[in-house]
């Protein structure tokens, strides 16, 4: 099976988003980029059933090589992030707070310190249909300065040099997005500055990435 071991990586993780609660029903996708190939998960199948011979194999032209399904319906998204930025993969869900938050403000500011994954308060995009070339712009234009973002009145996009990586911020943002939320209910948070966030930025980069355990 082409790219097996990425594939099951895969199914690994839209299950432990899907447990998480990011990923309802069969909302979301997940792709990652070896090479001239992307794997890439299929159109409208419940991730309890997804398997890794399910996961779809496409040059990066959107050509299929390997892959029994259909693609998502946001593999324009995933391609276009793909020509315009060096990530391996790329994680996108439906989270709760996240969404509720990008129909509030334009951006997720500093309230926590890890923002710093994102290096800086992360951009909220203009909403965009679904599936379309403009919502894919959007995300490009977002992702040019940040590790993710958050899709107007939809969602989120996170991106990493690994799956685990494009995973785990996409974890925190859903976690710091709720934060603000229940921060901002009862009053005006108060916000980290950018010297900070470059502080917790560098110090990150010594755990490539990802917050120490």
């Amino acid at each position: 099976m082409l790219l097996g071991e990425v594939r099951e990586e895969i199914v690994e993780v839209c299950r432990r988003l899907s447990d998480a609660g990011l990923l309802p029903g069969t909302a979301g996708n997940v792709s990652v980029r070896v090479g001239d190939h992307v794997a890439v998960t299929p159109s409208g199948l419940d991730y309890a059933r997804m398997t890794a011979d399910l996961v779809g194999v496409h040059l990066l032209d959107g050509t299929p090589v390997e892959a029994p399904l259909a693609p998502t319906s946001e593999m324009p998204l995933h391609l276009a992030v793909y020509a315009a930025t060096e990530t391996s993969a790329i994680v996108h869900t439906h989270s709760t707070a996240a969404t509720v938050l990008s129909t509030l403000v334009d951006e997720l500011p500093a309230i926590h310190y890890m923002v710093a994954l994102f290096d800086g308060p992360v951009p909220v995009t203009p909403y965009a249909t679904y599936g379309t070339p403009e919502l894919a712009d959007n995300a490009v234009r977002a992702l040019r300065g940040s590790a993710g973002c958050i899709l107007g009145n939809h969602g989120t996009v996170t991106i990493g040099p690994d799956l685990r990586t494009a995973c785990t911020r996409n974890e925190y943002l859903e976690w710091v997005s709720e934060l603000y939320l229940r921060a901002a209910s009862v009053g005006r948070p108060r916000l980290l500055d950018a010297e900070e966030i470059k502080r917790v930025a560098d110090k990150l980069s010594g755990y490539g990435q990802e917050p120490p355990r």
